[in-house]
């Protein structure tokens, strides 16, 4: 299997980062049994994320879910791949890990995978932070035992003393800890309040009381904000 070549055809399809991690560490059952999962990530464009500095917005909604589908697309592909190549794959689609962050916790998390591949590290708002999208990207996986040659894993965070999201958070629902591997979600932020504050502003910003989205604390991670800086 040429690594170089499956990260190229996933990239042409769309995807934005293609990272490689060994999660031998993670229980064998959590992994399907197969030793290296595959992070695969799309960032949003920079006007959707500029867009949300005040409220939610229907565009950052639509831009949500038209990741969310282009992900399970480019898994599904990355995996009927692989497994045309003789090795065995699973694609981490909503269906098969739960559609709903706010409300599933799942077995494997994609962020669990994203810093196992060293894609990333979890920020004090519980989300994916990457150096060059900051936390302006969505994330899918890909489960195999395909021989790739895998990264070395970030176990720790890189913000700093940075507190933005903690002190911008709508619902003050960040609690303020760094994260470090094993440090669950709950211990990050109270998920209920996000959740309840976040159906407030998408009733604010967009008409849907009922979609649980907000974005800030995206929008005001300087790492995001680098990236919408960027031409």
């Amino acid at each position: 299997m040429d690594q170089t070549d499956f990260a190229a055809r996933l990239v042409e399809r769309g995807a934005s980062i293609v990272g490689f991690g060994d999660l031998s560490p993670v229980p064998e059952a959590d992994r399907a049994g197969l030793p290296v999962g595959v992070c695969v990530a799309v960032k949003y464009p920079p006007e959707v994320i500029r867009g949300i500095a005040d409220l939610p917005t229907a565009e950052y909604h639509d831009w949500y879910n038209r990741l969310n589908t282009l992900l399970d697309s480019l898994v599904v592909f990355g995996a009927d791949h692989l497994r045309g190549q003789g090795y065995r794959a699973v694609a981490m689609t909503r269906e098969s890990v739960g559609k709903g962050e706010a409300e599933y916790n799942t077995v494997l998390p994609y962020k669990t995978l994203a810093t196992r591949a060293g894609v990333g590290w979890i920020g004090r708002c519980a989300l994916l932070v990457n150096d060059q999208y900051g936390s302006a990207i969505r994330l899918s996986g890909i489960l195999t035992d395909a021989p790739f040659e895998t990264a070395i894993p970030v176990e720790g965070p890189r913000c700093g003393n940075c507190v933005a999201c903690v002190k911008l958070c709508p619902a003050q629902a960040i609690k303020g800890p760094e994260w470090s591997v094993g440090v669950s979600r709950d211990e990050l932020v109270d998920a209920p309040a996000c959740s309840k504050v976040a159906r407030e502003r998408a009733g604010l910003g967009f008409g849907r009381a009922d979609i649980t989205i907000c974005g800030k604390c995206i929008e005001v991670c300087p790492y995001t904000r680098n990236y919408l800086g960027a031409r």
